[in-house]
């Protein structure tokens, strides 16, 4: 396969290759192609618990179970205004 990598890219790789951890350009890239598959699994990850957290909201808050807004707002302004007096 070939491809065309721009320059700002290439120079990336190049330094990359400088520091000694890598042989060549392909080792990078492999590298690279990881990592974002890593972060391409965490993220998607992330997104099922997030949608997960949100149904059993919507399940509380169906069965009354929520905190009224300004409750909590003023719940962290108490906080806040705590964690300032021990910052002093």
């Amino acid at each position: 396969m070939n491809i065309q990598i721009q320059p700002e890219l290439e120079q990336i790789i190049e330094s990359q290759i400088a520091t000694g951890r890598y042989a060549n350009p392909e080792e990078v890239i492999s590298q690279a192609l990881k990592l974002l598959l890593q972060w391409e699994k965490g993220y998607q990850n992330w997104v099922s618990e997030t949608r997960e957290k949100v149904d059993v909201s919507i399940e509380q808050l169906d069965r009354g179970e929520g905190i009224d807004g300004e409750v909590v707002i003023e719940k962290l302004r108490d906080k806040l205004r705590k964690a300032r007096e021990i910052q002093g």
